[in-house]
């Protein structure tokens, strides 16, 4: 199984919003927080990121061509061509007639920057550990040969966005969609071999990545420690261990936490009835399934499903 698909896939909750931003020195834009994680494209031109909010970890971040700024909770921030720049507050995007983006054109007569802006609706009430461990804000520079695949996602997106072309109103959410991947998989290929926690380390890892994989692949399995433990090879308490240690959590309750996710998902995105919910989710009956559901997330499906279809 595709862990990192998987795991995204369980957040999502609606398409990207992307805005194709142009701006002219000086020029400065105030960014409000988002529900979701936010990202930029630079497409081409210089400009900085200035996180809004206390820590000293949240320092003014200088962007240049093809760099990609993944920001995990949507934190609000400014986007301009210095960080001493005036900036305003958000403008309303325009959307010209067939096109899948909005366009905001900000700024005076100076030298120019070309972004690609956005978030991805992700549910952060229940957020995947994968996504939740992350930083606050990733910084992937793509020149300079690093991150091929994603460097060449960013040169599809620019070119198609420079130039529509028949096909472009289908391919540009379609890239953008994919860019998550990317960056999350860059990110995780930066993240050195000797990295002793965490799940880029999980993932990588010769018993707790079969048995994530095995729980993703059939979470409905009467799964035990020993269980998963006799199939990657390890005693119950080093399993146990090394498990909790790299995941963040015990086997466990990250399976019942991944049941609980793969129920919501269905109840959200599809028109199954909660006896197959359950099923599918390894209670023997829609009852027990409607009490571990309400315990963790405060409500019974059948309320949670009518939330989810009205937003």
């Amino acid at each position: 199984m595709d862990i990192l698909t998987e795991a995204l896939g369980s957040m999502r909750t609606g398409q990207p919003k992307s805005v194709r931003t142009h701006g002219r020195a000086p020029w400065g834009l105030r960014l409000p927080p988002v529900a979701g994680a936010g990202f930029h494209v630079v497409l081409y031109g210089t400009c900085w990121l200035v996180p809004l909010g206390d820590g000293p970890h949240l320092k003014p971040l200088a962007l240049s061509t093809g760099d990609v700024v993944f920001l995990r909770d949507g934190r609000g921030h400014i986007l301009a061509d210095d960080p001493s720049t005036p900036a305003e507050v958000e403008r309303p995007e325009q959307f010209e007639p067939g096109s899948p983006l909005g366009t905001v054109t900000i700024g005076g007569d100076g030298p120019s920057t070309s972004l690609l802006c956005g978030n991805y609706h992700l549910d952060q009430g229940r957020p995947h550990p994968l996504v939740s461990r992350l930083p606050e804000i990733i910084h992937l520079p793509t020149r300079h040969g690093r991150h091929p695949e994603l460097s060449a996602a960013v040169q599809l997106l620019g070119t198609e966005l420079e130039n529509p072309r028949i096909g472009s109103a289908g391919i540009v959410p379609a890239l953008i969609d994919s860019l998550l991947l990317y960056i999350l998989r860059a990110w995780i290929e930066d993240q050195p071999p000797t990295a002793a926690e965490g799940w880029a380390a999980a993932l990588c890892d010769s018993a707790v990545a079969p048995a994530l994989s095995a729980v993703h692949a059939d979470p409905a399995a009467q799964w035990t420690v020993e269980s998963l433990a006799e199939r990657v090879g390890l005693s119950r308490a080093a399993f146990a261990r090394r498990f909790t240690a790299l995941v963040g959590e015990p086997p466990m309750a990250y399976l019942t936490r991944w049941r609980m996710t793969t129920a919501a998902q269905l109840l959200r995105e599809t028109d199954a009835p909660l006896t197959t919910v359950a099923a599918r989710t390894g209670y023997g009956s829609e009852y027990a399934f409607a009490k571990a559901f309400k315990r963790e997330y405060g409500r019974a499906p059948g309320g949670y499903r009518r939330e989810a279809r009205a937003a």
